[in-house]
């Protein structure tokens, strides 16, 4: 490259004069540049091929210093904003930024805000004062940025069944789809369908017989009364088979009120008083309460028990005052499943779980080396019909203890040296239960729904006397009255005439399990 240029020496002489002879503010370099830039540009553009080189070379300096203006003339101000303290307050933005918030809603927005910017300390401290001025600021925080009506889908089409105006048609009123039924109304919908025999297992030739299907109303009717009088469970069953057994099993009360009144899982096989002494022995009858037997003695409900197939239609059920329906049980079906009452083809269990610190060992003081006992034991309660019942407490498991719980092995094995798998019953107690609720306890302030029950003591000169509650476990529309809640546990001296409370600490709950060696109980 030539040092000695000619023109390349004149630029630099232009070049030097113009910035030695640059007086005036940037404010006005900038306004010139700017409006060089704007309006001057295009036309620069065409003739800088018609102009020398010099002058090409200074202008492209002279934008130079134009946009460097730009860039750095407010860099003052810029900095201020950046600023924390008072250089930074005189802006209204840094003003809004460092003031406190004083709220719990301030407090709760500042700290989401703080938490998105990754400052995860402030953030936390932001959400602790939030919380402690209003608990429940995470809902006014959602109600206010994210109210109900905004999560609402609206329809794209008002009108999905292209119908007119004028003319009224309900398929475009039902904007989320079709009308939903209730269960009565979808029940109801069901009255006038038949069995429907099974589909042909080859297309184009005959199903298959059905013969229950050309069976007359009357006839299937007493075929469910009798699977229910032999296998509630099953009968409930029968109306996921097809559409008319679903709604005669819904809505064939009578069968439901042979069954609240039968002995077999209804409420004749309930006793409200003592029926027998604590040793299973028949009570006089005229220590019974006479307001606890049914007001129609033409027929005693016990009888019904002795043949499984008798039928509604020829026999008059007695009508006991505590059986009547009412706006707590409108139909049989709900009294059913919803009055507390007890079950006789299970046992209720209850299983214990505690933990108790172990020997320490003295010649070190780590607690790593000082045990821990996990104790569990078992608790299993059986009730028979004739108001008698079982009690145990074991720590066998119950896979091996409710195929024997039954009053003939409480007889046979009080022996210790018997190693039988029964033997396990030599420490069962025997006892005797009611119900409290019916007429009969009104006077004594009962409420319906508890279980007393009296039992045998360690000693002949003990008595053991536990109040538990029915309740329900598990789904809403599963099983009802399969737990038993502990109200109280008391031991009764006979000799001293004294009462003591056991603690129930670590009791649990009992919950009732079916066994099928039980059969009906």
């Amino acid at each position: 490259m030539d040092d000695h240029n000619p023109d390349l020496e004149t630029f630099r002489k232009q070049w030097q004069e113009e910035v030695s002879a640059r007086s005036t503010p940037k404010e006005q370099v900038y306004n010139s540049a700017k409006a060089y830039s704007s309006h001057e540009k295009p036309e620069r553009s065409k003739a800088k091929s018609a102009l020398p080189p010099s002058y090409v070379l200074n202008e492209e300096a002279e934008g130079v210093d134009g946009i460097s203006a730009q860039a750095y003339h407010d860099l003052e101000d810029k900095d201020d904003t950046r600023r924390l303290g008072v250089e930074g307050s005189k802006h209204p933005q840094s003003r809004q930024n460092l003031k406190e918030p004083q709220s719990a809603l301030e407090h709760y927005e500042k700290a989401i805000e703080r938490e998105d910017q990754g400052n995860l300390g402030d953030s936390l401290n932001l959400y602790r004062k939030a919380y402690r001025l209003d608990a429940g600021v995470d809902r006014i925080y959602k109600n206010k940025h994210f109210p109900p009506s905004s999560n609402k889908i609206k329809p794209t089409d008002s009108n999905p069944s292209n119908a007119s105006v004028t003319v009224p048609n309900p398929a475009h009123h039902f904007l989320d789809g079709p009308f939903a039924l209730t269960t009565n109304n979808l029940v109801n919908s069901f009255s006038n369908t038949t069995v429907a025999p099974a589909a042909p297992a080859i297309e184009g030739t005959l199903p298959p017989p059905c013969p229950i299907a050309t069976i007359p109303s009357e006839l299937l009717i007493e075929i469910l009364l009798k699977t229910a009088i032999a296998d509630v469970a099953s009968f409930a069953r029968l109306s996921i088979v097809c559409k008319r057994f679903a709604y005669l099993v819904a809505t064939e009360d009578r069968i439901w009120e042979r069954i609240c009144r039968g002995h077999e899982y209804g409420f004749a096989a309930m006793h409200y008083i003592w029926k027998t002494s604590i040793a299973g022995k028949p009570l006089p009858t005229t220590l019974l309460d006479a307001s606890d037997l049914p007001l129609d003695d033409a027929l005693d409900v016990s009888t019904l028990s002795l043949d499984p197939c008798t039928s509604f239609n020829n026999v008059r059920l007695p009508r006991s005052p505590i059986l009547l329906l009412s706006d707590v049980y409108p139909s049989y079906r709900q009294m059913l499943r919803t009055r507390p009452r007890l079950r006789f083809n299970g046992c209720y269990i209850s299983t214990v779980n505690y933990h108790r610190p172990g020997a320490s060992n003295t010649s070190t003081n780590s607690t790593y080396t000082c045990p821990v006992h996990i104790v569990t034991y078992y608790r299993y309660l059986r009730f028979f019909r004739d108001g008698t019942c079982l009690s145990l407490l074991t720590t066998t498991e119950p896979a091996d203890v409710v195929h024997h719980l039954t009053k003939e092995n409480l007889q046979a094995h009080h022996n210790k040296e018997s190693m039988l798998p029964s033997a396990i019953m030599r420490h069962a107690l025997k006892g005797r239960w009611r119900l409290s609720g019916s007429l009969v306890h009104q006077h004594d302030g009962e409420k319906e729904g508890d279980v007393h029950i009296e039992t045998e003591g360690v000693d002949a000169k003990y008595m053991y006397n536990m109040q538990l509650s029915l309740r329900s476990a598990g789904r809403v529309c599963g099983t009802r009255n399969n737990k038993l809640v502990w109200k109280g546990f008391w031991s009764y001296n006979r000799l001293t005439d004294d009462w003591a409370t056991f603690t129930l600490r670590n009791d649990r709950a009992f919950f009732w399990s079916r066994v099928k060696s039980y059969a009906m109980g």
